[in-house]
């Protein structure tokens, strides 16, 4: 309700600008998990598809006081992490899990990861699509996203199901939103054990998300044995039990 903050907006100008006057191209997030508690208070952040409105509002304005030196623009920074962490798990903003899953007062581990990530997939959309229709030819920049990743090796690895089980760790941690941005919709493997708690595209979602990247950023920091385990099904259910594996560092 406060409208935008000069002085905010003063500190980033003088930043980018100190930057560039030091050799430095600035490569810019535009969320890095810091909504608006506001935004929280008001309808409860990306559990709502009203954040997708409000994200490309956000996008608009950054790109009309920046885009003029910034080149690099990310969408979002490890939007797997603010999902899992902050809707499954409860250790990350806004401390959303199931009872049996952590600490929480709310939340449902069962359907908000999913939730979540899906309005966080349509705020990348969103932004890109305004960037690329209204700035892009006359800024010359690029706009993309950076996902999170581990690789997965079969535990066992004469196991069949464990190498199946290795696949689709990749596709329930990188390609929750790497397919949606590349393919225009969620793996496999995801629908098909996720079921009627997944949210669907439509298929002008669909569109808008297919390809909607010039570039991806990946970090990388670990490898993790998979091993398959459908006892996990629908025991308990939530994003950490939905893929059916049992993840470890060691053998």
């Amino acid at each position: 309700s406060g409208g935008v903050n000069p002085l905010g907006v003063k500190f980033y100008n003088r930043l980018i600008d100190d930057l560039l006057a030091n050799g430095i191209k600035p490569f810019v997030t535009l969320f890095h998990w810091d909504l608006p508690q506001a935004l929280d208070d008001q309808y409860s952040g990306f559990l709502s598809s009203n954040v997708v409105d409000d994200f490309r509002d956000y996008a608009d304005l950054c790109f009309k006081l920046f885009g003029d030196r910034v080149k690099k623009w990310c969408t979002l920074n490890e939007p797997y992490s603010y999902s899992v962490n902050g809707y499954n798990g409860g250790s990350f903003a806004p401390g959303h899990c199931s009872r049996y899953m952590g600490n929480c007062t709310v939340g449902n581990s069962a359907t908000e990861p999913y939730i979540a990530a899906h309005n966080l997939l349509l705020s990348h959309a969103a932004a890109v699509q305004l960037y690329k229709s209204k700035y892009q030819s006359a800024q010359k920049g690029e706009i993309g996203i950076t996902l999170v990743t581990h690789w997965f090796v079969p535990k066992s690895p004469k196991s069949a199901a464990d190498w199946e089980a290795a696949e689709r760790a990749l596709d329930f941690f990188f390609g929750w939103y790497a397919h949606p941005i590349t393919y225009g919709d969620y793996p496999t493997s995801m629908k098909r054990l996720v079921g009627k708690r997944r949210p669907r595209f439509t298929s002008e979602q669909s569109r808008m998300l297919r390809g909607s990247l010039d570039f991806m950023g990946v970090n990388y920091y670990t490898t993790n044995y998979a091993a398959h385990n459908p006892v996990l099904q629908g025991v308990n259910a939530s994003y950490s039990s939905d893929s059916q594996i049992i993840f470890t560092s060691s053998t």
